[in-house]
């Protein structure tokens, strides 16, 4: 009853700073939270306060067996030592034999059903919502998810390939990304979007361009983002549904490509590997679509974690320097405390101190997690999936 009191100002300021786990549990102490926690309003607050803070993360082991295993992840650290350790909690997942996570958008996931099915389901690990997608008749592609600010609503987007025969090439370099190619079948390029609320995949047409699949999410100012093979930064709007080519940093110039794409707070940001000095550089354009504002932001040396290096059990190489190549290192985002979190080889999360040109290995609790990872930046929320 004293609950029930509460004005519904100061009862929205106190929920909407609540860790997400608590605020689910809070739908228990009453009715009029109840239905209050499942309020609109409520999820912006929650989901704005969340932003501003450190986000979470979402796992996946990745092992032939145990796909069907996802972890909710949050950074911790202890002031005695200033260790850094990785609290992780199982979730409970939908009824699908097997998957990928592809992507976090919002709180949500997008999770792919492994083949044959190739089924999609778009699901909320904390409210345990899910809705299953229309099966598609078109081939697996390159998977985009992301909210369309105009309509409010989710959208899927993939981008096909289906092989032809009959189709040729000139060996040059095709506009767009599309891979130069010799006098051999090539492959269409289809795309697909479907709205989530709408129970049809509908067909924007084909496009001379490929892309190189991204391991994480790149969505910036409403527009996803992929690297196309031909070393272009291609978006795409989700509400005009149209490709533009986006300005890319200098370094373009310079015959050097690109790694991956990344989002640091907010920013587009791009990762390349400098092989003279051997350095990870990030590049962030900190005025979107401004060719101008790109800046060398971080350059980050050779570094091996523990769980890779030699001595360790789990080792299974004696070169170093094997563990170390821009193809093993992921990065996932930047810290409140300036750090930028990285993820090596899919084994080992390591914290990156700019300043100090330092590193610090996260401790990840192996007992649970003793495999591979996949990781994905989650900003947890309350969030509920438009119908």
């Amino acid at each position: 009853e004293y609950y029930d009191r509460l004005p519904q100002e100061v009862a929205l300021e106190i929920l909407s700073r609540l860790p997400l786990l608590s605020l689910v549990q809070s739908k228990s102490v009453c009715r009029a939270w109840r239905t209050f926690i499942q309020d609109q309003l409520l999820v912006n607050k929650h989901f704005k306060h969340m932003v501003e803070n450190d986000p979470s993360f979402i796992l996946q082991i990745m092992g032939h067996c145990i796909q069907k295993q996802l972890y909710f992840g949050d950074l911790s650290s202890d002031p005695n030592d200033e260790n850094v350790m990785m609290i992780a909690k199982k979730l409970t997942i939908p009824t699908l034999l097997s998957f990928h996570l592809v992507s976090s958008c919002n709180g949500l996931l997008l999770l792919s059903a492994t083949h044959p099915s190739f089924e999609l389901c778009i699901y909320n690990p904390f409210t345990r919502d899910y809705v299953d997608l229309p099966k598609r008749s078109h081939h697996a592609g390159v998977l985009g998810f992301g909210f369309d600010p105009t309509t409010k609503k989710y959208k899927v987007v993939e981008i096909s390939y289906k092989r032809t025969t009959h189709l040729y090439f000139r060996r040059r370099v095709v506009r767009f990304g599309m891979r130069p190619a010799s006098q051999t079948a090539a492959s269409s390029v289809e795309i697909h979007i479907l709205t989530v609320s709408s129970n049809t995949w509908r067909n924007l047409g084909s496009f001379p361009f490929r892309f190189v699949l991204q391991k994480s999410q790149v969505l910036v100012n409403g527009k996803l983002h992929w690297r196309a093979t031909t070393n272009l930064i291609m978006s795409f709007d989700l509400a005009t549904e149209q490709f533009k080519e986006v300005p890319s940093p200098d370094f373009i110039a310079s015959n050097r490509r690109i790694h991956e794409l990344v989002v640091l707070r907010g920013c587009l940001s791009a990762v390349s590997f400098d092989d003279d000095n051997e350095e990870l550089e990030i590049w962030v354009m900190k005025e979107y679509d401004v060719k101008e504002s790109w800046v060398k932001q971080f350059s980050i040396g050779a570094y091996v974690p523990k769980i890779l290096q030699p001595n360790y059990q789990c080792h299974s190489s004696n070169d170093p320097r094997f563990h170390s190549r821009k193809k093993w290192i992921q990065v996932l985002c930047l810290l409140k405390s300036g750090g930028l979190l990285l993820q090596y080889r899919n084994k080992a999360l390591v914290v990156y101190d700019p300043h100090c040109r330092t590193f610090q290995d996260v401790e990840v609790p192996r007992e649970e997690i003793p495999r591979c990872l996949r990781t994905v930046v989650h900003v947890a929320s309350l969030n509920w999936i438009g119908t």
